[in-house]
């Protein structure tokens, strides 16, 4: 099963000392994904008085994270601390997530998450002004933990409460890493979406392309799973493909030269299951040849929808001083794909923006910037905001994908 959130999760390989209050946990294996930051101490020294602190929780699939940003004297934000923890080995005998294993996961770690967020940021929670919890969309057994946690440690200690969009978690992000200025065009690619958004503000997102069937990193977690591989999908399928030569297989490019900016990638995962019945039994070297043939088709389509939005991006707003696209979500860690991006970027006169690999995928650090912009704009929520598993960024656009009572699915 996908999530709504990232399908190449795990791909970073990072190892940290498990913190204490974690050790109960049989969830053991965390990592800490902490880019190169100033100590604690600068940063406390630094941080006017009144700057806003935030908590943020993000249990929306199978990783528990929390992390605290802040603001610098300058106005710049600043991530203080991001935990997370992978349930990947928990999954990995099932070849996806098992809503059910996930939520129980959630329930055993997510106070030494939060513990460790906390005593890594060098504060207690009198020093925060908010908790920020993920409240969709994803699994709901998930998201029930993250939010009931931020919500208990928000009541408990007089705190503002916001919940987030997961989704505009992965968008904002690159203006908690690049200071990226409104408005940018977004390139969402997930596990569970796949989509290009132009972003004009918070909480103004117009949605000008989806996928029309599969998600690009359900692409990619089938395709694995069809050759054999391991989970995670997406990063496996990458480390094949870099074996692999991408032209020995002719694949389809779905949707390449159409007018509408939306994107297919079923015929694609079709057209690799009869590539490799064709072949079969198959060779590593096939494995690889085919990894690296569908990579080059996913890149390719990508390109192709990508140049098309920039050219329209491009007339909607001619007097940008510094036109950006922006790639989130946990595809955007693979770097053939990124490759693909930047030559469309660089074509169209047009700066890319790709965080840091540690913060595309499920990470706290987004959802406390999320909710540090919320807090600030004096968007807080009650205690008594829903969970959703459903929750489009742009819930003016047609879904595409299906429709029902929990809402669209795109």
């Amino acid at each position: 099963m996908s999530c709504a959130g990232d399908s190449q999760s795990g791909g970073a390989s990072l190892s940290g000392a498990v913190h204490p209050a974690s050790r109960s946990s049989r969830f053991t294996h965390l990592r800490f994904r902490v880019p190169d930051l100033p100590s604690p101490a600068d940063l406390n020294r630094a941080r006017p008085p009144t700057a806003p602190l935030v908590l943020g929780i993000e249990t929306s699939c199978d990783e528990t994270a929390a992390a605290v940003v802040g603001r610098m004297a300058d106005g710049a934000p600043v991530i203080l601390s991001n935990v997370v923890l992978s349930q990947v080995e928990e999954h990995a005998a099932f070849g996806g997530v098992v809503p059910e294993i996930a939520a129980r996961a959630h329930v055993e770690a997510i106070d030494g998450i939060v513990r460790a967020a906390l005593v890594d940021a060098g504060v207690s929670l009198r020093d925060l002004s908010v908790v920020a919890a993920t409240l969709g969309p994803g699994l709901v057994g998930g998201l029930i933990v993250g939010a009931m946690t931020g919500k208990a440690l928000a009541a408990g200690a007089g705190l503002a409460f916001v919940g987030v969009n997961h989704l505009e978690g992965h968008a904002l992000t690159p203006r908690l890493t690049d200071a990226v200025a409104y408005p940018y065009l977004l390139l969402l690619v997930s596990g569970g979406h796949t989509q290009i958004v132009l972003v004009k503000g918070l909480g103004a997102y117009e949605r000008w392309g989806t996928t029309i069937d599969d998600a690009l990193g359900e692409a990619f977690d089938k395709t694995a799973k069809l050759l054999g591989l391991p989970v995670p999908g997406g990063p496996n399928v990458e480390r094949r493909a870099a074996m692999g030569d991408p032209r020995r297989f002719a694949l389809p490019r779905p949707m390449r030269g159409e007018a509408r900016l939306d994107f297919s990638f079923s015929g694609l995962k079709t057209a690799v299951r009869q590539a490799a019945t064709a072949a079969s039994p198959l060779s590593e070297q096939d494995v690889a040849d085919l990894c690296a043939s569908f990579q080059a088709a996913a890149a390719d389509s990508l390109a192709d929808r990508i140049g098309r939005a920039l050219a329209r991006f491009r007339a909607a707003y001619p007097d940008l001083a510094d036109p950006v696209l922006a790639v989130a979500g946990g595809v955007a860690a693979n770097r053939a794909i990124r490759s693909a991006l930047d030559r469309e970027a660089q074509a169209a006169g047009v700066r890319l923006v790709a965080p840091p690999l540690l913060l595309c995928t499920d990470n706290g650090a987004m959802i406390a910037y999320a909710g540090l912009e919320r807090f600030e704009a004096g968007r807080v929520d009650g205690l008594d905001a829903p969970v959703r598993s459903r929750w489009p960024l742009d819930e003016a656009a047609t879904p595409l994908i299906g429709f029902g009572r929990r809402g669209a699915k795109a």
